[in-house]
């Protein structure tokens, strides 16, 4: 998957579900994992760190 790709699928997921967006994704990549389909699990790992980027920085 290109970037532009996932940024834009990692928009559209945290449009659609906010903050639970992050724990979609990061089920999904575990799930890859689990089953061996590192490809898969990396697309995912990294539009769980796009997802990231687009929650911003964590006011303490």
């Amino acid at each position: 998957m290109r970037e532009i790709d996932i940024q834009d699928y990692a928009r559209r997921l945290f449009d659609a579900h906010g903050e639970k967006a992050l724990a979609e994704a990061a089920q999904k990549a575990r799930a890859h994992e689990e089953k061996h389909e590192r490809e898969e699990a990396r697309t995912w790992r990294h539009i769980e760190a796009a997802i990231k980027l687009l929650q911003g920085p964590h006011a303490s």
